[in-house]
């Protein structure tokens, strides 16, 4: 189903680039001469997420929501988010965990995934939140305990994980919430589902971070239960918090 991509030539090659890369983020200085992150080259996704061009049939076994196509799992249940009239992102809810997924254009030539980790990680500590960045399964996450009312009026923590992963021209995003936060059992599912899902970028002129705006299926009905008004945050890549399926809280006693 998935094309393969070229390896490298050689070993030398690849240890060549990787120094100069390292050589060039050492370097890159601001004016007040501190260090200032260089976003790299998308890497390698061997595993996916795709690009439409990489696969043969993008809507063998998946749901076609124009702008991504989401893999089909039995038992799921798929839910899509509007911000004003555009359709911007879709979750899969899967018993008692969720992933929510959105995809936005990306300059050619540069990720932005570095730069959305540290905006998401600055949003969330200014509410009093916890973030830990750790290397998971899927590359380089934020895991994060972000604060909650609960329904018995104290506060408390939500734990999420953020992911992310830089293609041709695009980045997706996803947010796991509910048991696959926490439990790897019940993340493998979400993260493969993350994996298997294609892109559709699109050939049309898009400003780096805009959204790429998804569609309803043809045959999709619309339910009000169904979907959610995301509203616009601080940071378009916070994950609309406040939509999240409630997930394992921890109380906290003041």
């Amino acid at each position: 189903m998935f094309g393969r991509r070229k390896k490298s030539e050689s070993a030398e090659d690849e240890a060549g680039v990787t120094e100069q890369v390292a050589e060039e983020v050492e370097s890159a200085e601001g004016a007040d001469g501190e260090p200032q992150r260089v976003n790299l080259p998308p890497a390698p996704r061997p595993d996916g997420p795709w690009d439409v061009s990489e696969v043969t049939s993008p809507d063998e076994g998946r749901v076609d929501l124009g702008g991504i196509f989401v893999p089909g799992v039995e038992g799921m249940e798929l839910r899509v988010e509007v911000a004003g009239d555009a359709i911007v992102a879709a979750t899969v809810v899967l018993r008692d965990s969720a992933i929510q997924l959105q995809a936005f254009a990306a300059p050619k030539k540069e990720g932005i995934w570095g730069e959305v980790r540290e905006e998401i990680a600055t949003g969330i500590t200014g509410q009093g939140g916890h973030i830990d960045e750790v290397e998971g399964p899927l590359g380089w996450e934020l895991r994060a305990q972000v604060p909650v009312q609960l329904p018995d009026g104290n506060s408390g923590v939500q734990l999420v994980r953020f992911v992310g992963v830089d293609g041709p021209r695009w980045f997706l995003r996803g947010v796991i919430s509910g048991q696959g936060a926490v439990q790897p059992e019940a993340a493998g599912v979400l993260e493969q589902i993350f994996l298997d899902t294609v892109v559709v970028r699109g050939e049309g002129p898009m400003a780096p971070r805009d959204p790429i705006v998804l569609k309803l299926p043809e045959d999709a009905q619309m339910v009000a239960e169904g979907v959610q008004q995301e509203e616009q945050a601080e940071s378009r890549f916070s994950g609309g918090m406040g939509q999240l399926q409630r997930g394992p809280e921890i109380t906290e006693v003041r």
